[in-house]
């Protein structure tokens, strides 16, 4: 069974060098939480309409109906102003400053994100990961879904965490990139409904394994893509 950083290898050979979500810690901060059970395309839109107000202080000079309506088409404005107002609480007394925050060791700095109300762990994780530069692996239903099809039988997200931290350097630019590159063959590949055609990880898949049995994909579409 392939291994993570035979994963990794793999989806970067398939899909390039992922982006980064954004150099600015407060802009994933929100977007983070904006992104909560709704598509990214409503963050981009959301986040046009906040404009240069995308700072604690911007944010902080709104009211709680005009956060509620820039916020709006990412769903549960109400919900997810209180808990933006909550983290840029929490971000002060760093004094906005991540490497500061980045200062305090992991598992206390994910402890105090997981006490606000409306950050879950895998909101966590990623602004660990993307704002203050802390290695906590992101696990999301997108990575659930590829490591089961992929034959894993992980009983819960502690042991998909070890699996990650454990086979990996223990790098938050690392993770960040591991966890884009998941998302990029999720949408591209490994939707609800697989397409397993030119896959870069089909020779390792359970799923593929089946596709290819029935005759649904074409056996020389996975030639090409199952070596780094």
């Amino acid at each position: 069974m392939i291994s993570a950083e035979g994963l990794y290898e793999l989806l970067l050979h398939g899909y390039g060098q992922p982006r980064w979500w954004s150099e600015d810690p407060f802009t994933v901060m929100v977007q983070a939480i904006l992104v909560q059970n709704t598509a990214w395309r409503n963050v981009e839109k959301a986040s046009a309409l906040i404009g240069d107000m995308m700072s604690p202080d911007g944010l902080g000079r709104m009211n709680e109906e005009e956060m509620e309506s820039l916020i709006r088409p990412c769903g549960f404005q109400k919900a997810k102003a209180r808990t933006i107002r909550s983290v840029a609480e929490w971000f002060r007394t760093y004094s906005y400053d991540a490497a500061k925050a980045s200062d305090n060791p992991t598992a206390s700095l994910r402890s105090e994100l997981l006490d606000i109300k409306g950050i879950g762990e895998e909101t966590a994780d990623a602004i660990l990961v993307y704002a203050i530069r802390k290695p906590s692996f992101i696990i999301d239903a997108y990575t659930r879904r590829l490591l089961g099809r992929l034959g894993y039988g992980f009983q819960d997200d502690r042991e998909i965490r070890q699996f990650f931290e454990a086979g990996i350097p223990q790098d938050a630019r690392l993770y960040g990139y591991f966890h884009w590159l998941i998302l990029d063959h999720c949408i591209t590949c490994c939707r609800k409904t697989a397409i397993c055609d030119h896959c870069p990880i089909a020779a390792h898949c359970r799923q593929a394994s089946t596709a290819l049995a029935i005759g649904s994909i074409d056996p020389g579409s996975m030639k090409s893509t199952t070596e780094p």
